[in-house]
């Protein structure tokens, strides 16, 4: 075993999961034994509530949050984030320790299994199998289904062998004992048979087809198997559809996510909201002060009681607030008013700041001697920041997106809960504000607003077809927010992000990008993303200087000038998820998911750069 693999067999106990169907002698019948482990941030962002996890040889779906046991741990808190959730606290997914119950639990699934050796077919309790032996009767370990079916309402259910089988409506009376074999004529599904002892046989070839399911009569039946075998929604009318069990449409996270910005970042504001439940009270009180001058907790605090009163009556005014993320439709991030209330603290700065403040934004040392290129206005080392990265809720089958009712998000619990999932991760950026008039200059030109409009055609376009298949009829007017600006500081960012990870030592996909876009105003912030070293290096500050960000900006455009997939990538006409990009590829502008927040599309570099033969694409041609 080498090093590498080492690291990283540590860093995956850092989280236990359990199988809450199962007993165990040491735990309590709620936990039952340890399974596997996974990293805290994947519980957030990749194996959440209702995804399916492998370990070993066999397959779960990880439980909803009324099987996580979290013992002692200490929540986690952002007001701005809470409020638009409407929930009182944030918590980390539970770190495992042999002293306490702390787990994440999980069920197994899907149920049908198979024998390679004796070929059946059927329920994995049918095999005699137990949680601790995962076998057959021959001896032969059960292998977890490879399909399974959901429905873009988030509902999951066993691939149904029998229906698939046998003909619409034909009585299911007699045995039916089922075998799964492959013959190996190709690798395609066809040679995938299953067969029934009642003498039917058919391959899984077609399988996959939309509607493949709905011709057989095959609907949903609500089933959420993370919360449970009975915990079924009635009523659903989605058209369910057949997945591989490891495919990524099985699972899309939604995230919400936030900066700690002042005033909750500040060290009064973080006392407060650790002890707000009994603060709240006492600052109604006609005394308040002196109340509060009585207490253990504020006489061992650095703040006067006059500060605190003040400091929990402006959280008060917060959490009386109608939640700010209420609407049906979730606007696309960059372009929320939730997001924007960053981008103030991050272009004035902080004049003052101390050793437990979670925010610190300042102006580059050369700022009064040495100017910023052309089309940048503000450039800020954003030396200290805090982001609280939540799992709302899930979909299956088709993403997110910015028309998506809400009605279809998965449910991560049987009962309505006061808290969600969520990691915080501290680090440093850079923030880049685009000369706004400079900006509205360029964007009006017509080859600009050509391209941009290309990409915005076929979004709303790829937004109204998604709808139409999730059945959402009464969608018909579909707009896309993506416009000049927008693409320019996505493409920018991705630009920046790839230069500086070479001159700052940082691999891409420890930097991502957090968008600000508005009719008035465009800016970008690219920050540390993980919760590892690379988060501390002080590097990427160093990047934000004028003198820096001139010399990276002028080797970005530079390197982005040619691409190794010229002259296709410059002169796509299409390119990307749904055709949302034009001159982009993994060879030029495009990252490791985890750093784009839009999946890597809405990217084209000839508004950087230009486009051969229309002088004036490039917002910096001729950089």
């Amino acid at each position: 075993m080498t090093w590498t693999q080492k690291r990283v067999l540590t860093w995956r106990t850092e989280m236990g999961l359990r199988n809450p169907d199962s007993k165990s002698t040491t735990q309590k019948k709620t936990s039952g034994p340890r399974l596997g482990s996974i990293r805290r941030g994947q519980a957030v962002n990749t194996y959440g509530v209702g995804a399916m996890v492998a370990i070993e040889d066999q397959s779960f779906v990880v439980g909803g949050l009324d099987e996580w046991r979290f013992g002692d741990t200490q929540p986690i808190h952002e007001p701005r984030l809470q409020n638009r959730l409407g929930v009182k606290e944030f918590r980390p997914p539970p770190t495992e320790e042999r002293k306490q119950n702390k787990a994440i639990g999980v069920r197994r699934f899907p149920l049908m299994h198979s024998c390679p050796e004796c070929k059946d077919l059927k329920e994995y309790r049918e095999f005699g199998a137990t949680p601790s032996k995962n076998k057959c009767g021959c001896g032969s370990a059960l292998i977890p289904s490879r399909f399974v079916i959901a429905c873009p309402n988030g509902h999951l259910d066993d691939f149904p062998y029998w229906d698939w089988l046998h003909r619409k409506n034909e009585p299911r009376e007699g045995p039916h004992n089922l075998q799964m074999k492959n013959d190996g004529s190709s690798a395609s599904l066809r040679s995938v048979v299953v067969s029934c002892s009642c003498g039917h046989t058919k391959s899984l070839e077609g399988a996959f087809a939309k509607t493949a399911l709905q011709a057989l009569g095959i609907t949903c039946r609500g089933k959420r198997p993370w919360l449970g075998r009975h915990a079924t929604e009635a009523g659903c009318e989605q058209v369910v559809r057949t997945l591989q069990r490891g495919s990524s449409a099985a699972w899309f996270a939604v995230n919400r996510s936030s900066l700690s910005i002042p005033p909750w970042s500040n060290t009064l504001n973080k006392f407060v909201e650790r002890n707000f439940s009994w603060l709240e009270g006492l600052a109604l009180l006609s005394n308040a002060e002196e109340a509060l001058a009585t207490q253990p907790a504020v006489k061992e605090s650095p703040f006067a009681p006059k500060d605190i009163v003040a400091a929990v009556l402006e959280r008060k005014a917060l959490a009386d607030e109608e939640s700010v993320d209420s609407d049906d439709v979730a606007p696309m991030e960059a372009f929320d008013d939730f997001r924007m209330a960053e981008y103030d603290p991050l272009y004035f700065g902080t004049t003052k700041s101390d050793g437990g403040d979670d925010f610190e934004s300042t102006s580059s040392p050369d700022a009064r001697s040495v100017l910023l290129p052309s089309g940048i206005a503000r450039s800020m080392q954003v030396k200290r920041l805090r982001e609280v990265r939540a799992l709302e809720a899930f979909t299956r089958i088709e993403p997110p997106d910015a028309v998506a009712d809400k009605k279809r998000l998965a449910s991560l619990a049987r009962d309505e809960k006061n808290w969600l999932p969520a990691i915080e991760v501290l680090g440093e950026g850079v923030f880049l504000s685009l000369d706004a008039a400079l900006v509205a200059d360029w964007e009006g030109r017509e080859r600009v607003r050509h391209r941009a409009g290309k990409i915005q055609e076929r979004h709303e376009k790829a937004l109204h077809n998604s709808a139409m298949r999730r059945g959402e009829t009464g969608i018909t007017d579909v707009r896309s927010p993506i416009d000049a600006r927008f693409v320019l500081a996505h493409t920018l960012a991705h630009t920046l992000i790839n230069e500086w990870s070479l001159e700052a030592g940082y691999p891409a996909a420890s930097l991502r990008e957090r968008l600000y876009v508005s009719d008035s105003r465009v800016g970008l912030l690219v920050y540390t993303a993980t919760s590892d070293s690379a988060g501390s290096l002080g590097g990427l500050v160093a990047q934000g200087t004028h003198t820096g960000l001139g010399e990276s900006l002028r080797a970005a455009m530079e390197r982005i000038s040619w691409c190794s997939q010229d002259p296709p990538c410059m002169e796509a006409e299409a390119a990307g998820t749904d055709s949302l990009n034009l001159a982009a590829c993994y060879a030029c502008v495009m990252l490791p998911e985890s750093s784009c927040e839009t999946n890597n599309t809405f990217l084209d570099r000839a508004l950087l750069i230009g486009e051969p033969g229309y002088p004036g694409t490039g917002f910096f041609e001729g950089f």
